[in-house]
């Protein structure tokens, strides 16, 4: 899990997939943080992106470092703990002036059944599952 971490850390933006009815929706994130043993990211309830994730919580998260990529697949688990979107907010600052963990609005998921894959054109994929 770290290494998902470090890995999504290093690149800064990520690509989140997910399904709106039968159309695959790709966006950009750039929030992760391991908190409490877990890895979880953190968007916002008004956005579309929280609605197909309460619809269909598989999703699934690709990065390229330009040299490595990372495949994700995991399902989506909403935590609404304050406490847990004031750790994800205070490790991403600048979110303050869009989000805070008492504003109904700030949602974090963490990542259950995560497969991750490391790969590259000069080395044997690396597996990771938590």
């Amino acid at each position: 899990m770290q290494r998902v971490l470090d890995f999504l850390k290093k690149v800064g933006v990520y690509f989140l997939a997910t399904v709106d009815g039968d159309q695959p929706e790709v966006r950009p994130f750039g929030t992760a943080e391991i908190i409490d043993g877990k890895l979880y990211i953190q968007t916002g309830h008004v956005k579309p992106v929280a609605r197909q994730i309460a619809s269909n919580p598989k999703v699934a998260i690709c990065a390229y470092d330009g040299k490595e990529w990372l495949r994700v697949n995991a399902t989506l688990v909403e935590d609404p703990r304050v406490e847990v979107k004031k750790a994800m907010l205070d490790a991403y600052p600048t979110l303050r002036a869009m989000y805070n963990e008492n504003d109904g609005n700030t949602a974090v998921f963490y990542l259950k059944d995560a497969k991750a894959t490391i790969s590259s054109f000069t080395a044997a994929p690396i597996e990771i599952e938590f």
